[in-house]
């Protein structure tokens, strides 16, 4: 009964928390982000890390990435496929290679430094999708861009991390998992142009009560598991389940009835877990290598994502929506810094270091881009 009442505490205070943002002209995810270091191990000790709510903000973060392949555009996601490729490779190069120096003019070993290196490259789209929905700039051309950098960036984090947990001596066969995951991706181009648009349309010979939105969670969760199968996020999966389904007569009303499930229950406990392996114990030292960090990360990954739209004739507003898109780390930054845990690639101190810059810069993105979305409409 423990874990239904953290459950229900964190949903009451994601409603709270949701007021309140939107009553003090912030995004919401940002309310919502609170609620977990409020409620958690940082400050209240009330909710903690535990396999039940692992789970559920995993669904969470799954639905999420549905929804957004769902409102995506699909079109204009081609129409602005080179500057995406352009904005994922440089958000992953620059915050490589800027944290690798800075790692080792700290004195960390190679490996230490490579490792936070791949830390930061690693974009945290879940957070920047929220943000989009809530403004209504999903659809747009900046939107589709960061969407489709933010899922670039995601495969390349995953494959460069596989690469260095093989050189690493890690149980890592690299050849064979990079010919899994080519696999996976033609098997979803086919998945996307005849398989799900023809299981939609064999639906319609059935009768049952919402049938398309079982269909489509079916879906959904098959291709989040075949993605994971191959050493890809499950978000891949599930993103790319929600664009093939968006562009069928079943997407609008599939997102109607996903919407309502999600942002009740799943979403919320989602971004409230992000914050729960907070810790601030011993942290007071390193106050100044932390905010040096955090102010690497959110460079590192503006800077590139600005420069790349204003290359590409952007105005300056549509150029830092573009860069304010890609800074916020997350989910991935959080699974490859565990990694690094267990693989005593990293100490326990450190852990706690870059889990507080992660969610710092979680922090900082949705304040960005809703700057960026002001300018914009001023």
């Amino acid at each position: 009964m423990h874990t239904l009442f953290e459950i229900s505490l964190i949903l009451l205070a994601s409603v709270i928390a949701t007021v309140v943002s939107k009553k003090a002209g912030i995004p919401a995810v940002v309310g919502q982000l609170f609620v977990g270091i409020i409620l958690g191990p940082s400050l209240l000790h009330l909710v903690k890390e535990g396999e039940v709510l692992h789970f559920l903000s995993e669904v969470g973060v799954i639905l999420l990435m549905f929804m957004a392949g769902l409102e995506a555009h699909f079109d204009m996601l081609k129409k602005y496929l080179k500057p995406s490729l352009l904005v994922a490779i440089t958000g992953v190069v620059v915050p490589l290679a800027s944290f690798f120096v800075l790692s080792r003019l700290f004195g960390y070993e190679v490996n230490a430094a490579i490792f936070y290196g791949l830390v930061f490259a690693a974009t945290s789209i879940s957070i920047t999708v929220e943000v989009l929905s809530e403004y209504k700039r999903i659809k747009s051309k900046t939107g589709a861009i960061i969407i489709g950098a933010a899922v670039v960036d995601d495969i390349l984090a995953v494959l460069l991390l596989s690469l260095f947990l093989g050189t690493t001596g890690a149980s890592v066969n690299l050849f064979h998992q990079i010919g899994l995951q080519a696999i996976f991706f033609i098997f979803l181009a086919v998945c996307m142009k005849y398989i799900i648009p023809a299981f939609l349309r064999w639906s319609e010979k059935i009768d049952f009560l919402e049938k398309e939105t079982l269909l489509a969670l079916l879906i959904c969760l098959s291709l989040s598991l075949l993605a994971d199968a191959v050493g890809l996020s499950a978000i891949i999966g599930s993103f790319f389940a929600g664009l093939a389904i968006g562009q069928t007569p079943y997407g609008e009303k599939v997102e109607t009835r996903i919407a309502t499930l999600s942002y009740a229950f799943f979403i919320p406990i989602f971004f409230t877990s992000i914050a729960l392996p907070l810790k601030f114990d011993g942290m007071l030292e390193q106050t100044p290598t932390i905010l040096l960090f955090t102010a690497v990360a959110v460079l590192t990954k503006l800077i590139p994502g600005y420069l790349v739209g204003r290359g590409y004739q952007f105005g300056q507003m549509d150029s830092l929506t573009i860069g304010s898109g890609m800074v916020s780390r997350g989910e991935m930054a959080l699974i490859i810094v565990q990694i690094g845990l267990a693989q005593n690639i990293i100490s326990t101190t450190t852990y706690s270091e870059l889990v507080l810059v992660v969610i710092l810069s979680t922090f900082i993105a949705p304040f960005l881009l809703k700057y960026s979305f002001g300018k914009e409409q001023q």
